[in-house]
């Protein structure tokens, strides 16, 4: 359900899509990624709105009207417009009961927040666009990628401690929750991207199989989305 467009007005974007859910995404953004994966488990189709980052699309106009950070993802939802990745699957949790994607024990779902924050406050923010092309030219490339998996390695070594006694086939037992859903693009990234020997992290290892045992994993892939053909080897 791809658009080659980006940068409508939040008005016309609602009136245009009759309140269906879009998602403005980048093929490459675990950010994006999370956000697919929490929309394809809780059984919402929406429209795709490729915004491509290497072109510096997010920095349009057009676009910072909608998100004045110049971050994706964003997803408009009629009127509403939520941009950050956390924010944006707390709203389709929030309004879409199905699949819920936090559990009830109070003590798993804080767990849960946990991994959320390890991810996305510890790793990944130190290995997205912009930092990297801040590091680009500062260091030589033989230093960055052992820069970038330095950092992956502290927040998987954290990670490796916290669910230690909490995972079942899932991040915190048998049913895929937050966790899971922030866990899967960072570790297909730490493999695929920044060449991390998985075999170091045993349970995030075991973790990382079994998620591309799942139809909403899969699916959601960066080489799977619209945007990324013809980028594969950027």
């Amino acid at each position: 359900m791809a658009s080659a467009s980006v940068g409508v007005g939040v008005g016309d974007e609602a009136q245009h899509n009759n309140n269906k859910l879009t998602l403005y995404s980048y093929w490459r953004s675990s950010c994006s990624f999370r956000v697919r994966i929490a929309l394809n488990l809780k059984g919402l189709k929406f429209d795709y709105k490729p915004v491509n980052l290497l072109k510096g699309e997010q920095s349009h106009p057009e676009f910072l009207q909608l998100n004045p950070v110049g971050f994706v993802p964003i997803l408009v939802d009629g009127s509403a417009v939520i941009f950050d990745s956390f924010a944006i699957i707390m709203y389709l949790e929030d309004k879409y009961p199905q699949h819920p994607l936090l559990p009830t024990d109070i003590h798993k779902r804080a767990i849960n927040f946990q991994v959320v924050s390890i991810v996305s406050s510890l790793i990944q923010p130190l290995q997205n666009l912009d930092t990297l092309k801040y590091i680009d030219k500062r260091v030589s490339r033989d230093d960055k990628l052992p820069w970038v998996q330095s950092i992956i390695r502290k927040g998987f070594t954290a990670l490796e401690k916290l669910l230690k006694e909490h995972t079942g086939r899932y991040a915190t037992g048998d049913e895929v929750f937050m966790a899971d859903i922030f866990l899967a693009p960072q570790l297909h990234a730490a493999s695929k991207r920044f060449n991390i020997d998985m075999s170091e992290f045993p349970i995030l290892s075991r973790l990382h199989e079994t998620y591309y045992d799942m139809p909403a994993f899969r699916e959601t892939l960066p080489e799977n989305q619209p945007d990324a053909v013809g980028q594969l080897s950027q």
